[in-house]
């Protein structure tokens, strides 16, 4: 039995699988080139499986490592398989093209919709859009542990989504129901300006967004 499948093979599927490898829970990675997700997977360490998107995912957490696009392509074409799974959106909806806004329309968030396109048995939580991928791999940004913010209408996915984060080494603040995906997904569309703006030049995509009392 899988903990988590991971779908995608890039920078942040490799930060989620190290965090989740930290946690002790083991991990599939499942990509569009059977080739890059074996070489991802190798690259993790032995035990880690592999294969492509044509297969089922077999953990009961199911991370959309990808685009936004291609999450809703996965959802849609995975349809029923996902069923009884806690599916964890990760994606910020930003206009590329443009680097000057997001793609979804006010009122709703990436994460909204994609729960839209799932089978009723699945849940859909927004996590991790806010870390960015070295911060993964490292485990902290500037010494200090990673907050994730968790957004979700189904407390059991919540739970375990938060879970995971906090055997990771991070540490997980659930902020509401899904529609705080809104929120986040804008206020982290501001951080990646920043990262982007050459004003800031020692920002270089790995800070991190902390909570501090």
């Amino acid at each position: 039995m899988t903990d988590i499948t991971i779908i995608g093979n890039g920078n942040m599927a490799r930060g989620i699988a190290t965090r989740a490898l930290a946690a002790s829970k083991t991990v599939e990675i499942l990509g569009q080139d059977a080739g890059k997700a074996q070489a991802l997977a190798a690259e993790l360490g032995a035990g880690v499986a592999s294969g492509t998107t044509a297969q089922d995912p077999q953990g009961s957490i199911v991370v959309l490592a990808v685009p936004f696009d291609a999450a809703k392509s996965v959802v849609s074409t995975y349809g029923a398989a996902l069923e009884g799974k806690t599916i964890v959106d990760i994606t910020n909806p930003v206009n590329f093209e443009t680097f000057d806004s997001l793609v979804v329309e006010p009122g709703t968030s990436a994460a909204e919709e994609i729960a839209a396109l799932a089978p009723a048995g699945a849940s859909v939580v927004k996590a991790f859009n806010t870390t960015f991928a070295g911060t993964l791999v490292a485990g902290e940004s500037d010494g200090q542990p990673l907050d994730v913010f968790i957004a979700g209408d189904d407390d059991a996915a919540a739970r375990a989504v938060s879970g995971f984060a906090s055997a990771a080494g991070m540490r997980p603040l659930v902020v509401g129901p899904l529609k705080r995906a809104r929120e986040l997904e804008g206020f982290q569309f501001v951080l990646m300006t920043l990262q982007a703006n050459p004003e800031f030049a020692d920002f270089n995509w790995d800070t991190g967004l902390k909570v501090t009392n």
